[in-house]
């Protein structure tokens, strides 16, 4: 990757040097150097204290076996990750991802954008995330909590409420937070907030699993406002995902006045002209657990095809991509602009490839980047953490209004960190830029410790 700023090049050269083979990260922290070179060029600080080479290096990374025992009475091997990124606003936080292809490349990519996911939020949380390479698909809730046990019976040697505060991520829901933490509060004979997402009954919080998606759904709303004096009323609209995150955008979507017509998974994708049944899908996969395909069969009207790629063909107003890491590639991008495509919001994980997102910035389509528009999870995983340091819990419509401001402030501190370095309407620069200044000031204000 080339820069025109040589100090940013020679940063991101160490990082390629001493890790060739983690792509993923090496993607994620290219795109972020790369916006952050006029911010550099303006601050003789970054370079003095050598605050690039430190935001890219974790401070902490933990690998480990994780021995389980399966339904035929067979041992089992898994690995396990947490990597502590940077604490400099708050402990560390970021959820857990249960996956095969969960690597150490992948965990690092997802607890470096956490840094700046979770600054942007203004809440005081650091970044971090972890995993297993475990699939949690197609075992039993006895397998699943053996394994589960296992994993934090090392993981909790490196977490508190004020140390490390993981949550749930993909493969990582209710049932497994709470075998997790249940494992926690036995080794450590305390009962704290040491993991978000937790069930109701023992210290969640309201509003936590509808948060990502109704979180892309605020954001996306403003800068429709903001920029195009638009909003999602009358829009029709493509998700991606058929997960938690995609099933709220997809709600809060509806309620905002917009008609939802493609819904995905990872064998094909399903589309309804007269607007998705949300009540069909939830049952499907979140009672059943089943395959979107499902729905097809139970939905007169509606249209299922094999394979996910299709689903940016779907002709829509604002594409919401809440599935996974380089879902929309360029092909697929030059599909989006060519169906007339108003607005793109990042639901997912970097969902989008870097030559993606040029094609929608070339096009003029809005775009929200995933650190900024999918940082609602986190938001009310503190929020979560609040409430559990005062005892106290809130209803729904209190976390989710405050959920919505979050949102707004963080729509609005991406638009104008943009403007401020001479990129108007970049907010991938701009979401880059304004998470990372916090987190810079913090790290010269506490010394070259952290």
């Amino acid at each position: 990757m080339q820069f025109s700023n040589t100090y940013v090049q020679s940063v991101y050269d160490g990082l390629e040097k001493r890790y060739p083979e983690q792509k993923e990260f090496l993607e994620a922290a290219g795109n972020v150097l790369f916006s952050l070179q006029p911010v550099v060029e303006k601050n003789p600080q970054i370079e003095k204290f050598a605050i690039l080479e430190r935001i890219t290096e974790p401070e902490r990374t933990i690998m480990f076996r994780v021995p389980w025992v399966d339904d035929n009475g067979k041992v089992q091997v898994n690995r396990g990750y947490r990597v502590q990124f940077n604490s400099a606003i708050g402990p560390y936080k970021g959820g857990l991802r249960f996956h095969p292809t969960v690597n150490l490349s992948v965990i690092k990519f997802l607890g470096f954008e956490q840094i700046f996911k979770n600054s942007l939020t203004t809440l005081p949380m650091g970044g971090g995330k972890g995993g297993s390479d475990f699939d949690p698909k197609g075992k039993s809730d006895m397998e699943v909590m053996r394994f589960c046990q296992s994993f934090m019976t090392e993981l909790a040697k490196h977490i508190g409420p004020d140390t490390d505060v993981p949550a749930g991520d993909i493969g990582v829901g209710g049932r497994e937070v709470g075998y997790m933490f249940g494992q926690y509060k036995r080794l450590q004979n305390e009962f704290t907030g040491v993991l978000t997402g937790k069930g109701l009954s023992f210290g969640g919080s309201l509003a936590r699993t509808e948060a990502t998606g109704y979180g892309l759904c605020y954001y996306v709303e403003e800068m429709l406002k903001c920029m195009k004096n638009d909003s999602f009323a009358g829009k029709t609209v493509v998700v991606s995902g058929a997960g938690n995150v995609a099933i709220y955008a997809t709600e809060k979507a509806t309620q905002l006045g917009a008609k939802v017509v493609a819904l995905c998974d990872s064998n094909g994708y399903i589309v309804d002209n007269n607007g998705v049944n949300l009540d069909v899908v939830k049952q499907i996969k979140e009672v059943e657990r089943g395959r979107i395909k499902e729905y097809a069969e139970r939905v007169p009207g509606s249209e299922y095809h094999e394979g996910c790629k299709g689903i940016w063909t779907v002709k829509a107003d604002v594409y919401l991509p809440c599935a996974t890491q380089n879902e929309i590639d360029e092909e697929s991008a030059k599909a989006i602009v060519a169906n007339g495509a108003i607005a793109v919001g990042e639901g997912a994980n970097m969902p989008s490839t870097p030559e993606a997102i040029k094609v929608f910035q070339n096009a003029g389509i809005l775009f929200s980047p995933a650190k900024a528009s999918n940082a609602g999870g986190v938001a009310v995983s503190g929020l979560e953490m609040s409430q559990n340091s005062e005892r106290l819990s809130w209803s729904f419509e209190e976390v989710d209004q405050k959920l919505e401001n979050i949102m707004k402030t963080i729509f609005h501190s991406c638009y104008d960190a943009a403007e401020k370095y001479g990129m108007s309407g970049d907010l991938v620069a701009g979401a880059n830029i304004a998470g990372f200044e916090k987190v810079c000031n913090a790290m010269i204000a506490q010394g070259i410790t952290y």
